[in-house]
């Protein structure tokens, strides 16, 4: 399993109105999902199971009232 650090995400290079931005932060955010799964699935987690959880808290992260601030970044 390649272990890396959490804590550097590349910045957008581009505007989220342009159309390449979600390709971009699909790319940036890509590594971080895998190795997320990969290690639940290495804890003995249902690799499926896992994604669909991370969808759930994703979509509850958004709707708990700690959305993006007015720059399109997240405020915690």
């Amino acid at each position: 399993m390649n272990v890396m650090t959490f804590d550097v995400i590349p910045p957008p290079s581009r505007e989220p109105t342009d159309l390449n931005y979600e390709a971009d932060l699909k790319t940036a955010l890509e590594p971080f999902v895998s190795e997320l799964l990969d290690r639940a699935e290495n804890a003995g987690w249902d690799r499926g199971k896992a994604a669909y959880t991370l969808m759930f808290l994703a979509a509850r992260r958004l709707n708990d009232g700690k959305g993006p601030a007015e720059n399109g970044r997240s405020t915690s």
